[in-house]
């Protein structure tokens, strides 16, 4: 894995000072290495992409549609390749897996059907005044920085990577170090399709690639998906060069279950929105809100659902729940667990690190846990779930929205007229109703307060990558 970064059309050896080490979380242990890209490659990768920017922006829609259609299939036909890594560097129960990459999938024909309905460049717009004209173009914003995270590598890439394609955008990615290996699939089918030199580039590194590229004034766009003191930097660089940035950032979420709810299905929901991807979301629904006529049924059922749940290698058992994907996040979940018992909360379930290789952490439960608490109030990014009780509708939406961060929300109630109207009062980016946290890419992706700026998926997610420009002319 020495030739590691996709420049130009090329794959190169990276020239940087880090050597990035992949590790399998299930066993604690390396499996791989590469080389980080030097700040000089990241300067060659932005130039490939300003290069290859006027003839890209140029082709027609369908092409860029054909295109991306071309990268659906061909993820499709690595399908078990990329299940099996994705298992392997993130730890990711299979059937997580295979959601993830249905997900890309789906990702790039969806964006392949917008290309094509796209207006053409110019379209007349009516004016008040006489004796003028004025027409207006949608073009793509330029170059653009992809920066992703480690807990959905592949999707979080596809995310960004087809609208910025389908707008005509030019793109340098850049992965996660921790989960470096399945993004350089997307150079891989480059390749194969004959995607024109520089309009893919992927580099690879540490801070100091993502600082080079994030402060790079070769760039039009920044869009990051990660935690919130990076995106803070990365905000930063954007603003130094008063150039537009899309931040996906933190959650601290909450579902809140109502007193008619069947115990069942919400004990369903519930372990779902805390379990999956072993609760690496920004999306994990970590605060439990439920009511007090419910509470006393629904919480010995909960703890037995999280005990009852599989952890363990998914690449030799069936599992429910794999590992934390990184040594460093096994170890911040473990001092969460030592606060909690310094602050004396009442652990229902799990409460420690698995005594196992690898990075494990029993799934957890707190109950009645104080608003001023840390695990209250902070982003864990691991499976960690603190309840609290209400009594009220409007002490509910209160709680829920006591939080710097707004990604999203469940509500979980028979009652469907008061659940969409607890859905409308949240101060979310999206809400279920009754349901496990199903993300689908007509529907728009990202928060408010701290939880970020802009929208993915969706057309809106097009729009990010798209500047819009009017042509106003006199005909006297």
């Amino acid at each position: 894995m020495t030739t590691s970064h996709y420049i130009a059309g090329r794959w190169v050896e990276g020239q940087g000072s880090d050597c990035i080490s992949v590790n399998d979380p299930a066993l604690g242990q390396p499996f791989a290495e590469l080389m980080a890209a030097s700040v000089a490659q990241v300067d060659q990768a932005v130039a490939a992409a300003r290069s290859a920017l006027p003839a890209w922006k140029n082709t027609s829609a369908s092409e860029r549609a054909t295109f991306l259609r071309g990268f659906a299939k061909q993820l499709g036909q690595r399908r078990e390749a990329l299940i099996t890594l994705q298992m392997r560097n993130n730890g990711k129960p299979r059937h997580e897996a295979e959601i993830d990459l249905d997900d890309a999938i789906a990702t790039f024909g969806y964006y392949a059907e917008l290309a094509e309905q796209l207006p053409s460049k110019n379209r007349d717009v009516p004016l008040a005044a006489p004796g003028f004209t004025a027409r207006t173009r949608l073009e793509p914003v330029g170059v653009v920085g992809l920066i992703v995270p480690w807990n959905f590598p592949l999707v979080t890439s596809a995310w960004k990577l087809a609208p910025a394609l389908a707008a005509g955008c030019t793109v340098v990615l850049k992965p996660s170090e921790v989960t470096p290996l399945i993004e350089q699939a997307y150079g891989q089918l480059a390749d194969a399709l004959g995607l024109p030199a520089g309009v893919l580039n992927i580099v690879n590194g540490k801070a100091e690639t993502g600082a080079a590229l994030s402060n790079h004034n070769g760039l039009d766009k920044l869009s990051f998906t990660g935690s919130n003191s990076v995106g803070s930097q990365v905000m930063r660089s954007a603003s130094a060069q008063c150039r537009p940035v899309t931040l996906e950032l933190g959650g601290k979420s909450a579902i809140v279950v109502f007193d008619d709810c069947d115990i069942d299905q919400a004990v369903e929901w519930i372990v779902a929105g805390i379990s999956w991807n072993a609760g690496q979301m920004c999306s994990a629904t970590s605060r439990l809100l439920v009511q007090d006529g419910i509470a006393d049924a629904l919480l010995p059922r909960l703890q037995a659902a999280l005990e009852n749940l599989r952890v363990g290698n998914p690449l030799t058992e069936e599992v429910d729940m794999g590992p934390l994907t990184s040594q460093a996040q096994w170890l911040k979940v473990a001092s969460y667990f030592a606060t909690a018992r310094e602050e004396g909360l009442q652990c229902l379930a799990g409460g420690k690190a698995l005594d196992r290789d690898g990075w494990f952490v029993s799934p957890t439960l707190y109950a009645d846990v104080p608003k001023d608490s840390r695990l209250w109030t902070e982003e864990i990014f691991g499976p960690v779930l603190c309840a609290r009780r209400f009594a009220t509708e409007e002490q509910a939406i209160a709680e829920a929205n006591d939080s710097r961060f707004g990604l999203v929300a469940t509500v979980c109630s028979a009652d469907l007229e008061r659940a969409e109207r607890v859905a409308d009062a949240l101060e979310v980016g999206h809400v279920w109703i009754n349901s496990v946290q199903a993300v689908f890419v007509e529907t728009s992706w990202g928060g408010t307060k701290g939880s970020g700026i802009g929208r993915e998926l969706g057309p809106w997610g097009l729009s990010a990558y798209q500047s819009v420009k009017h042509v106003t002319r006199c005909l006297g």
